[in-house]
């Protein structure tokens, strides 16, 4: 069996998951617009440079998963899907994917994304293996801390 490893940001998806789910939070009134909207923006900057300070953006990213109940959360990331995810599909991705599959390959999905953000995308792809940056939970509320190294650079 070959492997057959994808980013999904900018790669099977026709934009970047994170940086819009902030994005979502600030169209749906969950955060702080302007500052959110601040820090969100300077961060994908930063990223893009290649000088992204990953637990700083981390402790950004994540304190919303800890202030948003799961339920709303939940359905949250429901809308998103439909409304920003969805115009990201990209047909040639799912090609892509299917020839891997019929050839036996096994599809894992890498990304610096937190996993609450990237798994529902991934499942809709048909990939279950994925490695992602672990937000941190405990008695299953996100705590905005993240679990274990991010997946990100080294």
């Amino acid at each position: 069996m070959s492997l057959a490893l994808f980013d999904l940001d900018n790669t099977l998806i026709a934009g970047d998951s994170d940086y819009e789910w902030g994005k979502w939070l600030v169209h749906k009134n969950k955060v702080d617009k302007d500052h959110y909207k601040r820090m969100n923006e300077q961060f994908y900057r930063d990223y893009e440079a290649g000088v992204l300070d990953i637990y700083a953006y981390l402790d950004f990213a994540l304190a919303p998963l800890a202030q948003i109940e799961p339920a709303e959360l939940d359905a949250l990331h429901r809308e998103f899907m439909e409304q920003i995810i969805a115009p990201m599909w990209l047909p040639s991705a799912e090609k892509l994917l299917a020839r891997h599959r019929e050839k036996g390959d096994l599809l894992v999905i890498i990304s610096a994304t937190n996993r609450f953000i990237v798994e529902p995308i991934c499942h809709k792809l048909g990939v279950e293996e994925i490695i992602a940056t672990e937000p941190e939970q405990i008695n299953g509320r996100y705590t905005g801390k993240v679990s274990g190294v991010p997946s990100y650079q080294q």
